[in-house]
């Protein structure tokens, strides 16, 4: 059984931020993979599937991002899913626009809904397809900046952003998280 969690915020005005890219890459799995988010329970919205012969559970959190992880622990408690078959989908500061990078392990690099993740599963190793978004220019807070649209010259490397990030949580079904990183990094 593999899950895949995106991380963002729910509501309508949030639903085109940088912070909600999580959000986007499990709309465009739902899709390819035909797995509705049709469950409410746990304080997420989420859909079951099968491909490829495995179980396979597409989450989006509905705590806000800083408190991710009390959706997340009990859904991976109840489905008795263990810490090496989830990937996480959330944006990165760090990167630049558009960039998608794999993980393993990690701290928190100062992100509040792998903060959260980290403290209710108490590890840092799981695995993580991070999206950049840039950091904001001309002294504009984080904040603002996070919760703020993409502007219109970064929409295509984020879309596309968005479909490596798929790609590789599909291969995951599949193949070994290291092996997708080694092939997506």
């Amino acid at each position: 059984m593999k899950l895949f969690i995106g991380l963002g915020n729910p509501g309508k005005q949030y639903e085109d931020t940088r912070h909600n890219v999580g959000f986007m890459a499990i709309d465009e799995l739902s899709k390819r993979l035909n797995i509705p988010l049709d469950r409410s329970k746990f304080n997420g919205i989420f859909g079951i599937g099968h491909v490829s012969g495995e179980k396979i559970i597409l989450l989006k959190p509905l705590t806000y991002m800083n408190l991710s992880g009390e959706c997340i622990r009990p859904l991976m408690d109840y489905y008795e899913i263990e810490d090496k078959d989830i990937a996480v989908i959330y944006d990165d500061l760090d990167l630049p626009a558009g960039k998608v990078r794999l993980r393993m392990k990690g701290s928190a690099g100062g992100h509040n809904g792998i903060k959260s993740m980290i403290t209710h599963l108490n590890t840092q190793e799981f695995n993580r397809v991070r999206i950049g978004i840039d950091r904001p220019a001309g002294g504009m807070s984080v904040s603002n900046y996070v919760l703020g649209s993409f502007g219109k010259e970064e929409q295509p490397s984020i879309k596309d952003a968005i479909a490596i990030s798929a790609d590789a949580c599909e291969s995951f079904i599949t193949e070994p998280f290291l092996q997708v990183m080694n092939k997506y990094n």
